[in-house]
């Protein structure tokens, strides 16, 4: 008799999990479960709404803002019922996330890019509209800033308190900036864009990196501020809105889509010289613009109904087009030919790894 060895047992027991996380009709799950960031949770939502409409024999799914980093998280930790079919972010999928996915049996992930976001420093319209650099906004949120605020100074925990400390040009008020928590993927691409581009205006900062390693380099120019002057406030971008209309004084960071929804309210700051617009960030002008995403699991295809018919919806000309209805959610459109790359992905369950 031949004897198994420990390898073929550890395969046989991967392929068993598999299998068996779908196996038990007294388990099957018949409607697509939706995880993720708050930027996209109301495009996907929009799109599930359709989706219910044009698709009556499928349920519709059930989409729940987690964040981009948390709907990841839930979306790697393994295959079957039990464990959400597909994760929006707002930034794309890490190599790190790809191996925890992996760990867990997730070995083949369909990427389709939906369209481009601009993250913005907005305000209450009953307040003047704020006009700053990048360079103010490390000021003003960064953990450690230099010294005086002068390029070679050497770095200071940040002792600034009011924007006009910074720049007297800046509003003579307290620094209060509510935003995401660090488990949202608008709050990596915000650290990424707008606090480590303003932190590589200084010439002896942008050299820490190639000085002193990558890590020395995140610590400065991605550390923020934990003195209560930026406040984390949740995945709710509502709520933000909220709280920036009942004080003036304060500012919100989150994406175009709420602004856009929200234009009667608050507005954004010009960042850079350029106004926070859908035509400035479609043309890429705005600085802090980015793309945004969501990820399914080609396992669940053909287990989980309806996923295929979601996909065909979120990518058909008529949500994520120039006139597409989630337009009206504030969704900037890629060019054609990026949508019809991803529409194609799509269509074929083309995964990372093809």
């Amino acid at each position: 008799m031949l004897k198994a060895s420990p390898t073929w047992g550890r395969i046989l027991i991967i392929v068993g999990l598999a299998v068996g996380a779908f196996a038990s009709p007294a388990q099957a799950r018949d409607q697509i479960k939706i995880v993720g960031s708050s930027t996209v949770f109301p495009f996907s939502t929009a799109v599930a709404e359709k989706f219910a409409r044009s698709y009556r024999k499928f349920k519709a799914p059930v989409v729940e803002s987690t964040g981009s980093g948390g709907g990841l998280k839930l979306f790697c930790a393994g295959l079957g019922v039990r464990h959400p079919d597909i994760t929006n972010a707002s930034r794309r999928i890490k190599t790190s996330e790809i191996k925890r996915c992996a760990k867990n049996g997730v070995t083949k992930i369909i990427e389709i890019k939906i369209g481009y976001d601009g993250i913005v420093l907005a305000n209450s319209k009953k307040s003047a509209q704020m006009k700053i650099s990048l360079r103010h906004l490390y000021l003003a949120l960064a953990k450690v800033v230099p010294e005086g605020g002068k390029e070679g100074g050497k770095l200071v925990p940040n002792p600034y308190k009011r924007w006009s400390q910074i720049d007297p040009s800046l509003p003579n008020v307290r620094i209060e900036v509510l935003g995401p928590p660090p488990t949202s993927g608008t709050r990596d691409a915000f650290v990424e864009l707008a606090m480590e581009n303003g932190c590589k205006t200084f010439a002896h900062l942008n050299a820490i990196k190639k000085r002193e390693g990558k890590r020395k380099f995140k610590a400065v120019c991605h550390g923020i501020r934990e003195d209560g002057h930026w406040i984390d406030a949740g995945e709710n971008d509502n709520l933000i809105v909220q709280k920036l209309e009942a004080n003036p004084n304060a500012f919100g960071v989150f994406g175009y889509g709420f602004l856009d929804q929200n234009d009667d309210k608050v507005q954004g700051a010009i960042v850079g010289g350029t106004s926070p617009t859908f035509e400035n960030i479609a043309a890429q002008k705005y600085p802090v613009s980015r793309s945004m995403y969501f990820y399914v699991k080609k396992a669940h295809v053909g287990r989980i109904p309806g996923i295929k018919e979601y996909l065909a919806e979120f990518t058909s000309e008529k949500a994520w087009g120039p006139d597409g209805y989630l337009g009206e959610k504030g969704l900037i459109p890629m060019p054609k030919a990026e949508r019809a790359r991803f529409r194609n992905a799509g269509k074929k369950l083309q995964t990372l790894r093809d």
